[in-house]
């Protein structure tokens, strides 16, 4: 499939949770680690972790082979306290950017 989508002109971008190996070819891969579950993929092109899960401290992921490190806050009924954190959090160590979910923070689902 990522052949013949490749033919036809296509880039292959995906967003996976790293537990498993993805297939060879793919353009761009994001991996976005759950707390308590096994990483399998140590590397691609960017990171982006749920921010805060205990378990899963960004600093546990520095040493992982990715082109950038993202924190996006955790939405629930800490939103707002989730949002702060992590954008201090990235403030205090430059080597993680903010990635936000703009739909949610402007109330939509």
């Amino acid at each position: 499939l990522v052949e013949a989508l490749h033919r036809e002109g296509f880039e292959i971008a995906v967003e996976t949770n790293g537990t498993r190996t993805p297939p060879a070819g793919l353009d761009w891969v994001t991996v976005s680690p759950k707390a308590g579950a096994e990483l399998v993929l140590t590397t691609g092109h960017e990171l982006k972790l749920v921010y805060p899960q205990a378990g899963a401290e960004p600093a546990r992921y520095e040493p992982l082979s990715f082109s950038a490190f993202f924190l996006q806050p955790m939405d629930g009924p800490d939103r707002e306290r989730n949002v702060a954190a992590a954008a201090a959090y990235c403030l205090a160590h430059p080597r993680w950017r903010l990635s936000l979910q703009t739909h949610k923070l402007i109330g939509l689902p």
